[in-house]
């Protein structure tokens, strides 16, 4: 093949440092995997069993680009009961990554800035330049915290929008509420899009969620049920801002994803239903045995949210210590997948106790090898 016919933005994308842990692990004989956020809970039942009614009832077909009215609706009531803006609407997407795309490429002009928080999910930086701009990142080491002065001074002309995760993927930490509403007016008054990506947000173990939008009716939200619902093979998001914006997202998807997989969607008017209750307190219980076997021994980020603690590396390079776990066939992530710096690595704890328990130990012994 002709390497002229690949467009020169693929040369700025490489291929994600979390899919090879991920064949890594194909090849090894009974890995400790700690490296993949893949809840190991399954799909509730209410969402399986409608997804075979919707196929055995012919719910075949495209949906309306915006979504199923069924799911939609029910979407909205969620939305607006959080946030009673007049002008929010919904849209159902192809997964929360389908969801960010669509943003990213209804805003973002060639050479637009686009403020990144380092740590960032890896995917962020990619999306940004697929829709032609650019990355800034605001540095938020070594608490991970979100310092509005950092932010403030990052902002040029140039910048278009703003994407924070919340809680975050990698570092498993909940900007507090003081956080968002501070993030929330900074973006407004600069008019600033402020897109917040909030698939994690079930899982906060410490204090309620707390979304930017509540402080900023201009926000866009993009979320899903992958994480929350373990459906991430079945690919539905949605997302909810503007009016005008959502149109616009609406008027891409058409052209691109079409709409979302009819009968995930019927699955997900179920799955609204389903109390996770059980599912936060298991990953909570995850979250303090981390820390109780880790925390005298390594330096973290608090990890109050999500399904993932970020540490630092105690000796050389995150990228050095993560080839030396192999060794104790035990995958976990180097920052510099998600990051600038390559100082600290990331667990995912979203594994069976056993997976967990052996993955726990090893890293403790590394932590005292020389």
């Amino acid at each position: 093949m002709n390497d002229a016919w690949i467009a020169d933005r693929m040369h700025h994308i490489d291929a994600s440092g979390i899919r090879k842990a991920f064949d890594m692990a194909r090849s090894m004989k009974d890995p400790i995997n700690l490296s993949i956020g893949l809840p190991d809970f399954d799909v509730p039942d209410p969402a399986k069993l409608a997804a075979i009614a919707a196929v055995e009832n012919g719910f075949n077909a495209y949906t309306q680009t915006q979504g199923s009215p069924d799911l939609r609706e029910k979407l909205q009531k969620h939305v607006d009961a959080e946030h009673g803006h007049a002008d929010r609407q919904v849209l159902v997407t192809s997964g929360t990554s389908g969801g960010l795309l669509l943003a990213l490429c209804c805003t973002v002009n060639p050479g637009d800035e686009v403020i990144l928080f380092d740590p960032y999910f890896v995917m962020y930086k990619h999306l940004v330049t697929l829709a032609g701009g650019k990355s800034v990142f605001v540095d938020t080491y070594p608490d991970f915290r979100i310092d509005l002065d950092r932010v403030a001074a990052a902002i040029t002309p140039k910048t278009k929008a703003l994407l924070v995760n919340s809680p975050c993927n990698p570092t498993g930490v909940v900007p507090s509420a003081d956080e968002m509403r501070g993030l929330a007016e900074l973006c407004k008054r600069h008019d600033i899009l402020l897109i917040s990506d909030e698939v994690y947000r079930s899982f906060c173990f410490d204090a309620p969620f707390v979304s930017p939008a509540s402080f900023n009716d201009e926000a866009l939200v993009v979320d899903g049920f992958s994480k929350s619902h373990g459906m991430t093979g079945w690919r539905l998001g949605f997302a909810h801002g503007p009016a005008r914006l959502i149109q616009e997202m609406a008027k891409l998807q058409q052209f691109s994803f079409v709409c979302a997989p009819s009968l995930v969607q019927k699955a997900g008017v179920a799955a609204m239903d389903v109390d996770l209750t059980s599912q936060v307190d298991s990953y909570r219980r995850k979250r303090d045995a981390v820390v109780d076997a880790l925390g005298d021994l390594y330096e973290m980020a608090p990890c109050t949210g999500a399904f993932y603690a970020f540490l630092k590396s105690p000796h050389g390079t995150a990228s050095d210590f993560c080839r030396s776990a192999i060794a104790h066939n035990l995958l976990i992530i180097p920052g510099n997948v998600f990051s600038r710096r390559d100082t600290h690595f990331r667990i995912s704890y979203a594994v069976d106790d056993r997976t967990l328990g052996r993955g726990l130990e090893v890293l403790r012994r590394m932590a005292i090898e020389v």
